[in-house]
């Protein structure tokens, strides 16, 4: 499909204004932590870059997914946290220090993971005639609207934090309104086949979306990591930055019908991050 205005321009751009707003929140402080308390973020880590991946792709085998499908659930199964993993995090009582460092860390592996993840899952399931991503011009794609626009946001936060502080609360509406339109344009561009994909990865990214939760969850509380963290890790290796994973689709490898995975799993966790929302303020007490 030929890419429009929405995939070559609105959609990047977008992504990057999220990125920014992200970037007012964080300090070189969030960075420090990786180093100073690093189990949190190696176990945080292992659950959102290994774990994830692999339940994807166990799950693609499983339910006998190939081509364009299968492809768009490992896109998302390669990217990173997102702000909603973030805001969630908040409103779950989770360990909002280790969430914002959690998706700033994988942002900048994810930039280099994406390109090699996606191209094996097109070459192995099959996607004939679809284009792979070139390594080193999608790393720079990416560094363009995720790690650069971060970078602005936190020199923006040290050289004028009265300005960050103001700007911060609008930036989250502005990109939870820019998320939202996103995903209803992704909808709308495949609304005749909608219920059709629904019915076909419905189930596979319901699942998938769940399982890397419990997973993440599971294997925080066998390191004996604190409540807070395993909400944390859970929300993190659950909640996928889809506005990333649909640029990529949609953009780079100019296929809109790889979006639609990509698009019901975040409907799908919007719904289940309600649940996680009621577990966490249940598991801990102020």
């Amino acid at each position: 499909m030929e890419q429009n205005i929405l995939t070559a321009v609105f959609l990047p751009l977008a992504l990057a204004f999220i990125m920014l707003g992200m970037g007012l929140s964080l300090t070189l402080d969030d960075f420090k932590r990786v180093f100073v308390y690093p189990k949190g973020m190696i176990v945080g880590l292992c659950a959102q870059l290994i774990v994830l991946p692999l339940i994807g792709f166990l799950l693609i085998i499983a339910f006998g997914v190939t081509g364009t499908m299968a492809v768009g659930i490992m896109i998302l199964a390669a990217c990173p946290g997102g702000p909603t993993s973030n805001l969630i995090t908040h409103l779950a009582k989770g360990d909002i220090a280790l969430s914002i460092s959690l998706t700033s860390v994988s942002s900048v592996i994810t930039v280099v993971t994406i390109p090699i993840i996606v191209n094996y899952s097109i070459l192995y399931f099959g996607e004939e005639g679809s284009v792979t991503l070139p390594v080193l011009q999608t790393i720079g794609q990416i560094m363009g609207v995720t790690i650069i626009p971060v970078a602005i946001g936190m020199i923006i936060r040290k050289l004028r934090p009265q300005l960050s502080f103001a700007a911060e609360r609008p930036f989250k509406i502005a990109s939870g309104i820019f998320f939202t339109l996103i995903l209803l344009a992704a909808i709308f561009k495949e609304r005749e086949n909608i219920v059709t994909y629904f019915t076909l990865v419905g189930p596979i990214t319901t699942l998938l979306n769940l399982a890397t939760m419990a997973a993440a969850f599971v294997l925080a509380k066998l390191f004996l990591l604190p409540v807070r963290q395993q909400i944390s890790i859970s929300i993190e290796g659950g909640i996928q930055n889809g506005t990333l994973g649909i640029m990529i689709a949609a953009t780079l490898l100019n296929n809109s019908a790889m979006t639609i995975p990509i698009v019901i799993y975040s409907l799908v966790m919007f719904i289940t991050a309600i649940g996680v929302i009621f577990v966490g303020n249940r598991l801990v007490k102020d």
